[in-house]
């Protein structure tokens, strides 16, 4: 708002200068508009109150006249123009007011504005001024001096006087002082003005619909001023100046709207230069087809102007773009380097004549680095618009040599959408310069197609589709199904060729969902695909037909597009598809469903029958009935269905490997279901087929076994193994109780012995597919048991079953075969997790599972393989074995133990184990954090829902196990890296700052970390004896381990944790002196507060000045014996009081007090069982003083 002038005379620095200020004022009562007198006279009076009372009356009573004229003057003129307008709605006080009323209005109002300026300019004028501040969202006060003559030396010398930018301190104000001709202004505000919410930075859409109407106005306004007052070099000079000089603030408001003013009102100027040269070219026109006359001259004069106008205008462009782009486009807001990125890629694609060369391109290229995505988004988006247009590629040609590796790095851009506009625009940069990209550009650019964001793959899909799979050529001569299937056919051999040689993604199904934007034509034409794998490769009609490897890969992209029609995009590890489909793209899904379902059931059964002897074929060929619409009426195709179902049969009895039953098990699940049609014939055909397994299989273990030996030869036992494999894998998906397959197979778990004949070697295998069967069994027996027990003989036969199986597992973890002990450990712990899941959710109104419980030498033999097979050390013999083995066979290798480890895990979870049992786990979790350290972290997490404080218990005796072993092993002499299990004090006491890290909140486990610090005490002082010989307790290092967790006590309860510390200590005589009891001295300053720590420190300087005597021979004289902190008790109850304790922390202090359990027997089995340990190398030994 623009002020009265005494506001002017206000912040002068004189009365010397108010009144000259006031003199210029009265000369020209329309150079100051007020337009909001309170909020004015508010902010005056605060600015005037260290003024005299007497001057400041008087220049208010001679304001409030001559505000009054002008003011009458002013609105009167605009009231009447206004009100002569066709809509007598639009009511605008101020220009800021027009914004909120649309852009018709803003035409009106404008309309009205411009008669005013014709009428008195300068006031109208101080008008927009005055909108373009209130637009920044400025409270303060806007001030204006009138300069009525460039020659008057005083005017002169405010001109060149030099812009002012400054605060006053003592009263709260900030000012900028700058001339904008004919006007110098001074523009006053709070100092607390850049931490307000200014229009442009409302939160909310208020500020994009602010931005819209910001930039309308400006447009709108230079518009209409084009052919009457944008000319008059009164207008545009002042506004140009107001918006430079604002635009260069250092208040984020004036620098972040005025920007945006200015950049839009160079657009608007382009606009009006733009209609110029039309009339200027539509004029020349005219000059040629007349003849020379007084027309003539007229139409060459008229022509002249109009070339002077775009240059004056022009001339205009050139001041804002080096006042405002210049300075801003590197603004530190990134609002204001969006704004002048996005204006500058409009202003090269309207104006391309003038801004459309490298003088200008060169900033796109300098801020597509901008550290915020944004800015380079808009230089990506401001380069799509200028590659779109074909008039003006010829002008880029040099900038995209240039740019062209910067465009290509920019699609492996963090920000998503900035990598998909690049890529977007190197596909625009492709189909327009076909020689702009080579080979390896192309190479490195279409390896997008596996990306894991979807919008980013399809659009690389487009470039791959449209690049590199060209229509087929020379096709006349042939008929039209023929040549569809001739260029189908060349389409599908490019693409093979780019999957085999890109070698970088193992699953077709996402360069399928990459293509299926572009390329859904093409690999939805079922029938062609399956024509071209029907038809004979020495046919010569066609041309030469599919490899061996070819034939892989396009069935898999045959099945990934049956999957891709029936599911939609959304696929496992790609982000970016839509998840709610419209009601068109249901439609078009049931039609593509109702097609391909028509269509394989017709196709499918020929394809088995082809290749049935390709067991990779055959595999992914099963998994296209599940993509089947279940509704498909069977009227005509019962035979069609019949036959599909007698070949997939027919392959079950060839294969027998693990990818082919899989899917073929998982086929039938599908098709055996209530909701299809064809249920009725699919179940009697996967019974039928069960069925002749189960009697083969009698018969071969009816001649095979005799008592517990076994005499099968090598190819009976590879029948009875491929049978076994055939049985395990459909009893995964199917219940086969009924074929009692836990009686037939148990026998074979009891062989202790081989004939002459058998085949030895073969027989762990058939174990796993046995453990693997009765595991089945018994877990359908346990998902059923609401159905199956009716009594409670079939309840207890169910639990015989179960220890039956768990104590044969027992035996079978010592097995000599590794893959036998890990299907035995899996296979246990599976059905021990299914038991106690069904314990807690079955109906008691029911017969239910009985409750089990392993027994401890299971437990512990499950806790000794899990430390075996999963905690691995790394030595050098296994480093140089890892490096000659592949890198696929060791993340096999990982995913065996991590599995390994997850199965163990669940058994504490599920509380089949207690989680004391846990211990050995959390012992390794910083050891092996990169391996297992989620799986371990989580199990931490679950048990201390379940119970917090034996989680808490479980951590201590982690940790008491680990500093045991240590300990043994450097009475031993030894060190950590020659022993298995034992892992160095750096580590221990890191591990144990993980476990305090744990305990985020201090309240709710405050329980928890108190029962550690107590458990920890007695652990160190439990049993000790003072003696000549031994001084010091054994473990007194472990309380430097339990420091870790001092800072998770509250102050209460180092209080009570410290005088629980001292009565242990008390009964023994310490020495702080000597460096044994340093640990005990590190444990107390982490209980004690600063001044404390210092006090401590000040009386144990004192005590070296004691005598030398020891302290064992001052117990021998009788003397009182030294306790850790200082002799007075006074100073150990000297904390910071929290306040009353509650009753929940009493009885935690009356647990402090209970005497400690025994808890050597305990560590030392836990550390006899798990004594195998492996200890990281690259942690190094450390010598602990014990």
């Amino acid at each position: 708002m623009i002020s009265d002038p005494t506001s002017t005379a206000a912040s002068g620095p004189s009365e010397q200068q108010s009144k000259s200020s006031q003199n210029e004022d009265e000369a020209n009562p329309s150079a100051v508009v007020n337009n909001s007198e309170e909020e004015s006279g508010n902010e005056n009076r605060q600015k005037r109150g260290r003024r005299r009372k007497r001057p400041r009356k008087e220049s208010e009573n001679a304001t409030k006249s001559k505000i009054a004229k002008g003011r009458r003057r002013c609105s009167s003129v605009r009231k009447d123009r206004v009100c002569q307008r066709k809509r007598p709605h639009v009511e605008a006080a101020t220009l800021f007011d027009v914004i909120t009323m649309g852009r018709s209005a803003m035409g009106a109002v404008i309309d009205g504005w411009m008669e005013a300026y014709v009428a008195d300019r300068d006031a109208s004028l101080l008008d927009l001024i005055t909108f373009f501040i209130q637009c920044c969202g400025c409270k303060g006060v806007a001030t204006a001096e009138m300069c009525h003559t460039k020659s008057d030396s005083d005017t002169m010398d405010k001109m060149v006087e030099e812009l002012v930018e400054d605060m006053d301190e003592v009263a709260g104000l900030q000012y900028k002082k700058f001339l904008a001709f004919p006007w110098i202004l001074t523009i006053t505000w709070p100092m607390d003005a850049d931490s307000m919410e200014y229009p442009l930075i409302q939160p909310g859409p208020y500020s994009r619909w602010f931005h819209s109407e910001l930039s309308d106005f400006v447009s709108v306004l230079v518009s209409q001023c084009q052919h009457s007052i944008l000319f008059d070099s009164y207008l545009m000079s002042t506004l140009v100046s107001l918006l430079s000089e604002l635009s260069d603030s250092r208040i984020r408001a004036f620098r972040h709207t005025c920007t945006l003013a200015a950049v839009k009102l160079l657009s608007s100027l382009i606009e009006v230069a733009l209609s110029l040269s039309v009339g200027v070219r539509n004029s020349q026109k005219r000059q040629q087809v007349q003849r020379p006359s007084r027309q003539r001259n007229q139409v060459q004069q008229k022509v002249t102007q109009l070339q002077e106008k775009r240059v004056e205008l022009e001339n205009m462009m050139d001041v804002i773009f080096k006042a405002v782009f210049l300075k801003r486009h590197r603004d530190v807001l990134p609002e204001i380097r969006s704004i002048c990125m996005e204006e500058l890629g409009l202003w090269m694609r309207l104006y391309s004549s003038v801004f459309l060369n490298d003088t200008y391109l060169k900033y796109m290229d300098w801020m597509s680095y901008d550290k915020m995505p944004d800015v380079r988004l808009k230089c990506v988006l401001g380069l799509q618009s200028l590659y779109g247009d074909p008039v003006l590629l010829p002008q880029l040609d040099f900038f995209t040599s240039r740019f062209k590796d910067r465009m290509i790095s920019m699609t492996l851009d963090k920000d998503n959408e900035v990598a998909l506009q690049t890529l977007k625009l190197l596909l625009l940069i492709s189909k327009t310069s076909k020689d702009v990209l080579n080979p390896d550009d192309y190479e490195q650019l279409l390896k997008l197609v596996f990306s894991s964001q979807r919008p980013l793959a399809a659009t690389a899909g487009e470039l791959l589709f449209f690049m590199l799979l060209p229509a087929a050529n020379n096709l006349e001569g042939i008929n039209q199904e023929d040549a569809h299937r001739q260029q189908t056919l060349v389409r599908l051999k490019a693409l093979l060729q780019f999957y085999q040689n890109s070698k970088l993604h193992n699953h077709v199904v996402y360069l399928v969902d990459s293509l299926w934007d572009c390329g859904g034509t093409l690999l939805k034409d079922w029938s062609t695909l399956t024509s071209i794998l029907l038809q004979d490769p020495h046919s010569p009609s066609l041309g030469p037909g599919l490899t061996q490897a070819e034939e892989v890969v396009l069935v898999e992209i045959l099945v990934a597009s049956v999957r891709q029609a029936s599911e939609g995009p959304v696929l496992a590890g790609r982000s970016g598809a839509k998840k709610v489909m419209s009601v068109r793209e249901k439609k078009v899904q049931v039609e593509d469903c109702t097609r391909l379902t028509q269509h394989f059931l017709m196709v499918l059964p020929e394809l088995l029958s082809k290749f049935s002897g390709r067991w990779d074929i055959i595999a992914s060929l099963m998994r296209i009935p599940r993509y089947f619409l279940p509704e498909t009426p069977l009227a005509d195709m019962t035979q069609t269905v019949s036959r599909l179902l007698a070949e997939m049969v027919a392959n079950l009895e060839v294969h027998s490997g693990a990818a082919v039953l899989e899917e073929a098990s998982r086929t039938f699940l599908s098709l055996c279901g209530e909701e299809t049609m064809w249920c009725s014939m699919a179940r009697p055909a996967r019974d039928s087929m069960v069925q002749c397994w189960v009697d083969h299989l009698k018969e071969l273990l009816t001649e095979s076994l005799t008592g517990t030996s076994f005499s099968a030869d090598g190819e009976k036992t590879g029948d009875i193994l491929a049978t076994l494999k055939k049985l395990s894998a459909f009893h995964n998906c199917h219940d086969l109780s009924r074929w009692n397959l836990y009686d037939l197979l148990s026998p074979l778990l009891a062989v202790e012995g081989f004939q002459e004949r058998a085949s030895p070697e073969l027989f762990p295998q058939v174990l796993n597919e046995v453990f693997k069967c009765l595991s089945y069994c018994v877990l359908w027996s346990l998902s059923t048991s609401s159905e199956t027990l009716t009594s409670r003989d079939k309840a207890v036969a169910q639990r015989l079953q179960l220890r039956v199986l768990c104590e044969t597992s027992h035996r079978c973890l010592s097995h000599s075969d590794h893959s036998v002990r890990h299907q035995a450990f899996l296979g246990v712990c599976d059905i021990l997790t299914a038991h106690s899941y069904q314990q807690n959710v079955w109906d008691p109104t029911s017969w239910g599972p009985l409750s089990y419980t392993p027994t401890p030498k299971l437990q512990t033999a499950l806790l000794s393989f899990v430390c075996k097979n999963v905690f691995v050390g790394r030595d050098c013999d296994d480093e140089s074995k890892a490096c000659q083995r592949s890198e696929e066979d060791r993340m096999e290798d990982l995913h065996t133990r991590r599995s390994t480890l997850a199965a163990y895990c669940k058994l504490i979870i599920h509380r089949v184990l207690e989680i004391s049992m846990a211990a050995d786990i959390f012992a390794h979790y910083v050891k092996y954090y990169n391996d297992f350290g989620d799986i371990i972290k989580e199990t931490m997490y679950r048990s201390r829902q379940m119970d917090k404080i034996e989680s808490a218990r479980t951590l201590v005796l982690s940790l008491q196990q680990l500093f045991v072993r240590l300990h043994r092993m450097q009475d031993g002499g030894g060190t950590p890296r020659l022993h298995q299990g034992v892992q160095t004090f750096t580590s221990i006491k890191e591990l144990a700052r993980r476990f305090a890290l744990s305990f985020g909140d201090h309240v709710k486990f405050r329980e928890c970390v108190v029962l550690i610090h107590r458990t920890g005490i007695q652990f160190v002082f439990q049993d000790f004896v003072q003696t000549p010989e031994s001084s010091t307790p054994a473990y007194l290092s472990y309380l430097s381990i339990l420091a870790e967790f001092s800072s998770k006590l509250l102050k209460p309860d180092k209080r009570t944790v410290l005088s629980y510390l001292q009565k242990h200590t008390s009964e023994h005589l310490v020495d702080l002196r000597e460096d044994c009891w340093q640990p005990l001295l590190y444990y107390q300053a982490s209980l004690l507060a600063v001044a404390e720590v210092e006090e401590a420190a000040s009386r144990g300087s004192s005590d070296r000045k004691q005598t030398g005597r020891s302290a064992l021979s001052k117990n021998k004289q009788g003397s009182q014996a030294v306790g850790p902190l200082s002799p007075s008790e006074a100073h150990v109850v000297k904390v910071h009081r929290f306040g009353r304790p509650s009753h929940k922390t009493t009885h935690m202090l009356e647990d402090l007090m209970r005497p400690p359990p025994t808890q050597e027997a305990v560590l030392g089995t836990c550390v006899q069982a798990t004594d195998h340990h492996v200890d990281d190398d690259n942690e190094d030994a450390v010598d602990v003083e014990l």
